[in-house]
């Protein structure tokens, strides 16, 4: 490949898979929900994802919000963020924390997250997305985990104000 900017496109969309390699199950293109059926989904202002990252527990209330995004980016190939989101190769992750690992509904998870027992919180999350594998033998997930635990602090503060584990502060 001679064409600079196709070599990069390639480079980044290999980055971007990395973390999954199933491809996203196929579904088909469903009509916009009724009105009484639509999920309201508020926006949340970035001056308020701020006062929510303060309002964190250390290390997270220090982390890097752009940073965080920024390695997320090698989840989204198979994990959606947003309430009401698809499932995709992975589960949809809003409120994540303090749910029951295997439990969202309308995922099939592997019979070791089912089983596993434990709640979602900022310690297992760090240990997860460490190495999934390690973590715990037999899961689905191929993701090969992220080394740098700043890197992991930075997702996790990412992953707690985008799924709604932190609410935002009222003045």
């Amino acid at each position: 490949m001679r064409n600079p900017t196709a070599l990069l496109a390639a480079v980044g969309l290999a980055a971007l898979l990395i973390g999954c390699s199933k491809p996203a199950p196929k579904t088909e293109t469903a009509e916009a929900p009724e009105a009484s059926e639509a999920t309201e989904v508020h926006e949340v202002s970035e001056e308020d994802k701020l006062k929510m990252l303060a309002s964190l527990p250390a290390p997270y209330n220090g982390a890097d919000m752009e940073n965080g995004k920024r390695k997320f980016a090698l989840c989204r190939s198979c994990h959606t963020v947003a309430e009401g989101g698809p499932n995709m190769t992975g589960p949809n992750l809003y409120g994540i924390i303090g749910h029951k690992a295997g439990s969202h509904e309308g995922y099939a998870y592997s019979d070791a997250l089912k089983a596993a027992g434990y709640v979602w919180d900022p310690a297992h999350l760090d240990t997860w997305i460490t190495d999934p594998k390690a973590m715990l033998p037999g899961n689905k997930m191929t993701f090969l985990g992220i080394k740098e635990a700043k890197d992991r602090t930075d997702v996790i503060a990412y992953l707690m104000v985008e799924t709604g584990a932190a609410k935002p502060a009222h003045d």
